[in-house]
């Protein structure tokens, strides 16, 4: 390589094409290390090159026991990953995705199952002086720099075994643990001693200071778990079913749901959330004024609307609070989510609650919508479909909990029984709605994901608030547990897989597309990805993808009517809602 590249000094940028390909790492010998040119550049001002080093599995050198399974492999990967963003340092030309807090199944590093050989993937600006090659940078670049990446980050010997083992571990317990939750009839659990709030709204890492308090599981919650590694660990079990926050104003309800939230998650150590996990098929949600829905059934919520459209096929390009709320519940239960998060405030008040006064004032007829509060039991004894809600201002909700969780200064405590005494008074109010009605399924229209130019589909994320795909740009700004924007650009990859494939094929419906996707993911991981291209992401969740999918102003969809789908995947139990109809 070096050759080659003394000999394009001053060439037109272009010809640095004709270095796509493998070639040996300088100073490997005969340890089989490569550099492989995945994708040029066009010009100085393109998306950089895409490129990727491998290390076999002798050189690299990591014990089996680090990579024997596939939650350790990706652990591993994440560790190395990070470790190469640390090493890259200050080379601005050298982009490598470390990750932040989570640790995610990326596309820039991968384990082999079969020997355990490494493979780094990278973004790499290819250095010019104007639109002329500039070979000495990019023979420092290309034959220093990256030969030192490969030998101080992807080799076992030059690694702190003992940071290493503890990460993979740290990794392997949350699994187990978030994996032991059905079992046990639990939604979620935090252990003790977890640190929950955050440096700053911007800041993911942990909060310091003698301000902070240590989570201490209640008494009557307290739950013990024996975790792989760690042993028998103590926290907080949260149970299936219907469970409120509640607590005074800053006393920490909103930082607990948040831990929740990302609880779906793995987190490196030190993170002070590794042990607060959730069930993987929990679903965060919030009104989404203005957005974009296609025919979902939000009959439970709304009902006779004034100009008498079909609330059971509903569609809106500019979704009110309530009607946004309302759609993204069903559309969550339809993807399969069995557990719905809520905070009251960033929820559709109107959609939570209708008090008795109010009751008396505007009569039901006239009001087409229901609250959550009548259905939400229904949901989990009919659907399986737990909720667990931050309420601090709606007593009525007390009536319909199974639990009831006080935040009193970062401390919780379980006041059920005191709530049910207060609930026994009469509020005077009666319930909108007996239960919560059966799934109706929806069908893709794969013609309405198609790019209309030629060639590759167009994927980009605008960091985690939206992504464009095609000539369609999506709004992900409320959808809140994108990890990291590049779980974004892996929603862009998801959705053009399932186009490619044929998963959106105009007959499936989109709970049976998502278990084809899952079941590509749970066999090939990022490789099922890395397979229509090759770029910087992370794997997203099925959620997400279905909520980018719904998000999707151009999306045309048809109902497949009510029944059980063909398959409910390796995360998907349940399903929802199908819906045209007008604005909310």
């Amino acid at each position: 390589m070096q050759e080659q590249l003394a000999r394009l000094e001053g060439a037109p940028y272009g010809r640095y094409k004709g270095l796509v390909g493998t070639w040996e790492l300088p100073g490997a010998g005969t340890t089989g290390e490569t550099f492989q040119l995945v994708r040029g550049q066009a010009d100085p001002f393109a998306p950089p090159a895409r490129a990727a080093v491998r290390v076999p599995a002798e050189r690299a050198g990591f014990p089996p026991e680090l990579w024997s399974t596939p939650v350790r492999r990706r652990a591993l990967a994440g560790f190395l990953a990070r470790r190469a963003a640390e090493v890259a340092g200050g080379e601005r030309s050298l982009r490598i995705d470390g990750g932040g807090q989570e640790v995610l199944e990326r596309g820039s590093c991968q384990v082999s199952a079969d020997d355990g050989g490494v493979t780094l993937r990278f973004g790499l600006a290819l250095p010019g002086r104007g639109r002329r090659i500039d070979a000495r940078a990019a023979e420092r670049l290309m034959c220093r720099s990256v030969p030192e990446i490969a030998s101080r980050a992807l080799r076992y010997a030059s690694l702190d075994a003992g940071a290493l083992r503890r990460f993979v571990e740290t990794v392997e317990d949350s699994v187990a643990l978030r994996d032991a939750l059905p079992g046990l009839g639990l939604v979620a659990f935090v252990a003790d001693g977890s640190v929950l709030p955050r440096g700053s709204g911007v800041d993911d890492r942990p909060a310091t200071g003698e301000g902070v308090v240590p989570f201490s599981s209640p008494e009557g919650l307290r739950t013990t778990v024996e975790l792989p590694n760690a042993g028998a660990v103590s926290g907080m079990g949260l149970r299936e079913g219907v469970s409120l926050i509640v607590g005074g104003g800053f006393h920490g309800k909103s930082t607990l749901l948040r831990a929740l939230e990302t609880g779906i998650w793995d987190h490196v150590p030190g993170d002070g959330r590794e042990l607060a996990v959730s069930r993987p098929e929990t679903v965060k949600l919030r009104a989404e004024d203005g957005r974009r829905v296609e025919r979902v059934d939000v009959h439970a919520f709304v009902g006779h609307l004034p100009d008498g459209s079909d609330t059971t096929d509903f569609s809106t390009g500019n979704a009110s609070g309530s009607t946004s709320q309302a759609a993204s519940l069903c559309e969550a239960v339809e993807a399969g989510a069995r557990v719905l998060l809520i905070d009251e405030d960033t929820a559709a008040t109107n959609l939570m609650i209708r008090d008795a006064r109010m009751q008396s004032l505007v009569a039901k007829e006239r009001e087409p919508l229901t609250p959550l509060v009548d259905s939400v039991r229904s949901l989990h004894r009919d659907h399986g479909v737990s909720t667990v809600l931050v309420m601090g201002g709606s007593g009525d909700y007390l009536e319909v909990a199974d639990r009831v969780l006080m935040m009193d200064a970062y401390r919780p405590s379980d006041v059920t029984e005191r709530a049910r005494e207060v609930a026994s008074v009469p509020a005077g109010r009666h319930a909108e709605a007996e239960s919560f009605p059966p799934v109706v399924h929806r069908v893709p229209d794969p013609s309405s994901l198609e790019s209309e130019s030629r060639g590759r589909t167009r994927i980009r994320s605008r960091g985690e608030d939206a992504l464009t795909f095609g000539e369609h740009e999506v709004d992900l700004r409320s959808v809140e547990q994108i990890a990291d924007s590049r779980q974004v650009a892996g929603i862009g990859l998801a959705l053009e897989l399932m186009v490619r494939r044929g998963y959106v094929d105009g007959t499936r419906t989109l709970a049976e597309a998502l278990d084809l996707l899952d079941a590509d993911l749970e066999d090939a991981g990022a490789e099922a990805l890395l397979a229509v291209r090759d770029e910087d992401f992370a794997v997203p969740r099925r959620f997400e993808t279905a909520a980018a999918l719904n998000r999707v102003r151009g999306l045309r969809v048809t109902r497949a009517g009510s029944r059980t789908p063909a398959s409910t995947g390796s995360t998907a139990r349940t399903a929802s809602t199908g819906g045209t109809g007008s604005t909310g």
